[in-house]
């Protein structure tokens, strides 16, 4: 029996994390970010004769998804409804985002960089009387761009 030997090398987990947003970059404390995806779509080429005809796939249209962020409601918060408010006809307040996964040293281990990221959606917390939970919203944002880079 082979005895594995460990190289101290771990997946980081994914609780610790830090989002910044705007110029100059503000932090927020956010509870989840997710949708930090990317989907490259696939087209169907033809090309050749009616002898010799043949199809194959080749990549398409880049897409994204909207990025959804949750944090808790916090008396006199209300930064992130004042940028969706902000949005009017034809004008709209893009900002950049950061998330960075951080090591056990608060170093970052990854980093995401939304490019001009706007709120499409607020959705603040449902109220129950019976609950004990804390209060949450959410914001769902547009993007024109991820970038993904190590550190």
């Amino acid at each position: 029996m082979a005895v594995e030997t460990q190289d101290g090398n771990w997946p980081s987990p994914k609780f610790y994390f830090a989002v910044r947003f705007g110029s100059p970059p503000r932090e927020a404390s956010f509870q989840e970010v997710s949708g930090l995806d990317v989907e490259e779509q696939a087209i169907e080429y033809s090309h050749g004769d009616r002898k010799q005809f043949s199809t194959m796939n080749m990549p398409g249209i880049n897409k994204m998804g909207n990025i959804t962020l949750k944090k808790g409601i916090f008396v006199n918060d209300n930064n992130f409804w004042n940028w969706y408010d902000a949005i009017k006809m034809n004008t709209i307040k893009r900002e950049t985002i950061t998330t960075q996964l951080l090591d056990e040293t608060g170093s970052p281990a990854m980093t995401w960089i939304l490019n001009n990221a706007w709120p499409t959606k607020m959705t603040t917390t449902n109220m129950k009387a019976e609950a004990n939970e804390v209060a949450i919203e959410t914001l769902e944002l547009s993007h024109e761009g991820l970038t993904v880079k190590d550190g």
